[in-house]
């Protein structure tokens, strides 16, 4: 998720995140967004649905969304996903409407949180879809939820990300009981900024440019 300008004449609140942490959510949230608009969900049970999205919030681009599926096809099919920085929760909930068996969507900002409740029920996956509001580093420090271990993982990062933070958060994922052995890890990130650096214990298996966007796939390193 990319960056975006704060309105004039609004200032930051500063609230603290739960799970430790105390970012500063409400910048947090605002500046992801760089285009907002009307989301759906592109294929499967859902599809058409519309979705909510929370303000200044830059969901993934539709067609982006459907080249990361066509290219992910059967693999998504019963798969646990987990989706970190989850905003309007699109990413999750396409994976659900595409034959995803559960999900766990993960954000820190109390807007994007309601809007993935809102989401979940609206496309009829409130009962397979746990939402959690909690910062993604922090989180994945820990102990994994009981969900894991996740066959997909998504993340789509404010594109203003300090790299450490993304760094953290990929470390965090190889921790044992987080992910499956033939896992999928799918990092957004625009295309012009720098690439997503794999931590011990995730190799990259594909690289794919759309437009100004970036979708790396990465993957546990086999025997690790």
């Amino acid at each position: 998720m990319g960056p975006s300008a704060t309105p004039a004449g609004e200032e930051a609140r500063r609230t603290p995140a739960p799970d430790g942490g105390g970012d500063t959510v409400g910048v947090n949230a605002r500046r992801r967004g760089r285009r907002t608009g009307r989301v759906r969900v592109v294929g499967g049970a859902a599809g058409g649905r519309r979705l909510v999205t929370p303000p200044g919030i830059r969901p993934t681009a539709e067609r982006v969304r459907e080249a990361l599926f066509a290219s992910l096809g059967d693999f998504v099919v019963d798969a646990t996903v987990l989706e970190l920085y989850a905003g309007s929760g699109a990413l999750a909930l396409e994976a659900l409407s595409r034959g995803a068996a559960r999900a766990v969507l993960v954000d820190d900002a109390p807007a994007a949180v309601a809007a993935c409740e809102a989401n979940a029920a609206a496309t009829g996956f409130a009962d397979v879809a746990r939402v959690r509001r909690a910062r993604a580093a922090t989180l994945v420090g820990g102990p994994a939820p009981p969900e894991a271990p996740f066959a997909l993982v998504l993340l789509d990062p404010p594109y203003d990300a300090a790299p450490a933070e993304l760094g953290a958060v990929l470390a965090g994922l190889t921790r044992p009981g987080w992910l499956g052995a033939h896992a999928r890890v799918v990092v957004e990130t625009a295309r012009a900024g720098p690439e997503p650096v794999p931590s011990a214990g995730l190799d990259v298996r594909s690289r794919r440019p759309y437009g100004d966007t970036l979708l790396t796939t990465l993957g546990p390193t086999p025997g690790s």
